[in-house]
Order: structure tokens, then sequence, then C-alpha cells
């Protein structure tokens, strides 16, 4: 006998089933990655590897396409039976149950409005995320090309909007700054135990969430040993956040918010300092999230006086959220990490379809974080 020398020829040995691979002559769902090329779409992949009722049967990727996955990115080259990219026009969307978009912003609703109707859709950019078509022509420039389509999307802030995503068919994924701060505050501003005014948010992102374009404020050398601030008083998704406080608050918050890029490939703070109502203190506030988040599987209050750290979260779903008294009389910080790949992005749209295809909200979601 031969020894086994390469991993290949250890595949073929050990003849392995696919994992996210063709759905042929199984019960899997048939999913299609759009854009799978992006960081986004690899995490997508990456967590579907563990799904046993999702399978990939089309990733595309139009600069990409005719290539191998793995070409692209070689750490899914033990991912079995991941079909070869391809570019959106060449799909045959009948034979597609779901979709998860991970197109750039303004590239999506024109996409998706042509998809045929019978197919969900978990939509990673933000063209629909804003439920004005109005404010999203003036914080993205450009019009809304899917006006209609806008109207039926729900907004996938899993833990809050749960029974919507159930039956929809199209559902607008947060993104990963406005999740990191709806989830500690939406809660709160709906019991009305802080202010609507005078929130300030100081959030911190890993490079990861600018993309994998090539861009000269991504270098190394211009991110390594370093941090800067980006978007000031001008981030799109200061409308977002916006968006979901007002809605808990039953009434217009206006927040100041400014997002830092960190010399980290991923994870994300977000560090809030609030108003607390008159007679509140920072136990109420703790008491609270506690009791929404109490049978939340991804979402998680520290005790008191535990800072919670984005290493602690890297490469999973989960939400650290801690609260602590400020200084300043009768106000409080409220710190929460994530990673902005997993829950701020590609992990919460796993929940979402999950939900949308009657799926066990956890499925392929319950890796630990990856520390050191």
């Amino acid at each position: 006998m031969h020894p086994i020398s390469t991993l290949e020829e250890l595949h073929a040995a050990r003849k392995p089933q696919p994992s996210i691979g063709s759905a042929n002559g199984t019960n899997k769902s048939r999913i299609a990655v759009l854009g799978a090329s992006g960081y986004t779409g690899e995490e997508v992949i990456r967590l579907m590897a563990l799904h046993p009722s999702f399978a990939a049967t089309v990733l595309t990727g139009e600069s990409q396409a005719g290539k191998s996955f793995s070409d692209v990115y070689p750490h899914l080259r033990t991912a079995t039976d991941v079909p070869t990219l391809v570019k959106i026009a060449d799909v045959n969307w009948d034979e597609i149950d779901a979709a998860f978009c991970c197109l750039p912003h303004a590239t999506t609703q024109e996409t998706l409005a042509q998809l045929p109707k019978h197919i969900k859709v978990v939509d990673l950019s933000a063209d629909f995320r804003l439920r004005n078509v109005n404010t999203y022509a003036e914080w993205y420039g450009g019009e809304h090309k899917a006006k209609e389509l806008q109207k039926e999307a729900v907004y996938g802030l899993t833990e809050m909007f749960r029974e919507e995503v159930k039956s929809a068919r199209l559902v607008a994924n947060p993104g990963c700054y406005p999740t990191s701060v709806q989830l500690p505050l939406m809660p709160l501003l709906k019991a009305k135990l802080i202010q609507t005014e005078d929130i300030i948010i100081d959030a911190k992102s890993g490079v990861s969430g600018a993309g994998r374009s090539a861009k000269q404020n991504l270098l190394y050398t211009e991110i390594a040993e370093g941090i800067n601030s980006y978007g000031v008083t001008k981030h799109r998704h200061m409308p977002e956040i916006e968006q979901g406080l007002s809605e808990a608050a039953g009434s217009d918050v206006l927040i100041s918010f400014t997002p830092h890029l960190m010399p980290m490939s991923r994870g994300m703070q977000s560090t809030c300092y609030v108003k607390m109502s008159h007679g509140v203190d920072v136990q109420q506030l703790r008491q609270r999230l506690e009791e929404q988040y109490a049978d939340e599987t991804f979402v998680h209050v520290l005790p008191a006086g535990q800072i919670p750290h984005t290493r602690h979260v890297r490469g999973s779903n989960f939400v650290y959220i801690s609260v602590f008294p400020d200084r300043l009389p009768g106000r409080a910080i409220i710190i929460s990490v994530l990673d902005n790949l997993v829950k701020g992005a590609a992990g919460q749209a796993m929940q979402n379809l999950n939900i949308m295809m009657g799926q066990p909200e956890e499925t392929a979601l319950m890796q630990q974080a990856m520390f050191p």
C-alpha cells in the first residue's frame, strides 16, 4: 500500500460526505451566496460548513468567476463540494431556495428586485435597512431603486424582531455598529430607564469591517501601530442606529457617534455614554438587560465589574454587554463587544435564515470564541 502523501489523497481515502455542497439526493435547502468572494460571503460559507440542512449550491463573484472557492480562500480548502464561483447572470434561480446577499451597497436593490418570489433572502448590505427611502438617498448618495421591495423588508435584529423575521421573504441584516449599539440600548429606551438626549457612542472596529478591496488607507503600514477615527459626523450607520433607538423610545433620538479603525483583523466594541432617567440607578439598567436577554443564546450580560473584551468573542456569534456607573452623577457607561464578521454580519444572517427556513436558530452558530 502506498503512503498517503497529500491532503487531496487523504480526503479521497476518507471519502467525506458533502458538508456544504450538492443538495442532490438530500433534504437540504439549496442556498445561493451572492458576493461570496468578499469577507462576509466567506464567513457565510465557513459557518455553512457546519450546517446539516443548508447546502451552498451557488456562489457568485463577478471578478472571480470561474475560480474555485479554495483559490480565493485557501483556508476553506477542506470544505467539500463547494461550487465554483459564477456570475449572477449565470445562476439558475429555479434551483435555489434561499440566498445570502453579500453584495456591496447600492448594487443589491435591482438584483433582488428581479429574483423569483419563492426565494427567501437575507441581505447583508445596507440597501434595505432604512425604512425611509428618502433617508437612504440622503445618506447613501442615490435614489433607492427598489422602493416597492423596500416596503416588504423586515429589519433583522434577531433578538428584537424574531417574530417578524419568521414570516419574512426579505430580511435586511443589520450593520455591525448598529447591532452593537441597539442590543444594549433599545431595551433601556423602551423601558424609559435612560434619556433620549446626550447619547454618546465611541465605537471601534477591526479592519475587516472595511471589506476586502485594496485601498491605500487599509495597507499594513497605514493601519499598524495606530488608530484613527473615520466617518466623523457622517458615518452611514448613524441613521440606522437612530431608526432603531427612536422606535424603541417612541420619539426621535439623535446620537453622537464616532467610529474608529483599530489595528486588528476583526472585533468591535461600542462604548455608550447615557443619561439615566430621574431616580434610576445602574443596577436597574443591568437588571433590565439581564431580564431582556435571560433566555437568549447569543447575548450575555456580564456580572457587575466585568469588562468585556473583543478577544473573548472572536470568531463567535456571541455579544457581551456590561454596565458601569459613570463618575458624572446620573450617567452610566454601557460597553458591548462582538465579532463584526459574525454577529455583526454573517452569523446574524445565519440566525435569520435559520428562523425563516424553520431551522433551530442556533444551527451552525455554536462555535466558541477563538482565543488566544
